[in-house]
């Protein structure tokens, strides 16, 4: 039996990728539920208003508004006004996650000035959260038992296009 290595695309293709930058985030500790929501709301926004909208996020001064993954979630004040397009006043802070996709964007504007890109005219016009790997683990207890320690982890795709 012979062994090869993954082998892995973008989940868009594009005609013309030269006025197109993109970045990925592989097998981050984050929820992909939440860094879905988080996506959502990032997708046709300049890069500079998402980063200052992550920005706001991580200082719990903006919610991200849930639109599926939204049981058992408190409602928060002003949210169906700033976002009229979801109207749920559902939503959380999720820090971690805004932190690791900040530091995506961050990248992906790296990736756009080493491409010869203006970063003043990128549009975000794909982002994917998608399911990484699934750790298992087992810790030892006593008596001869073991706990459970799962983890899921998330692998993140942002593109965009200079405008």
């Amino acid at each position: 039996m012979v062994w090869s290595m993954p082998v892995w695309s973008y989940s868009i293709k594009l005609r013309d990728e030269s006025r197109v930058a993109k970045a990925v985030l592989w097998d981050a500790p984050i929820s992909r539920k939440e860094a879905y929501e988080i996506l959502k709301i990032l997708k046709g926004m300049k890069l500079a208003d998402a980063k200052k909208f992550l920005d706001e996020v991580l200082a719990m001064k903006r919610v991200v508004p849930y639109s599926r993954y939204k049981l058992s979630i408190a409602h928060k004040p002003g949210l169906a006004d700033s976002f009229p397009k979801w109207g749920s006043p559902v939503g959380r802070y999720p820090i971690k996650t805004a932190r690791y996709i900040l530091k995506l964007l961050n990248n992906l504007e790296n990736n756009a000035e080493s491409k010869g890109l203006d970063t003043d005219r990128l549009i975000i016009i794909h982002a994917a959260a998608h399911r990484g790997p699934y750790l298992k683990r087992w810790m030892p207890r006593a008596f001869g038992r073991a706990t459970p320690r799962f983890r899921s982890l998330t692998h993140v795709e942002i593109l965009v296009r200079e405008v």
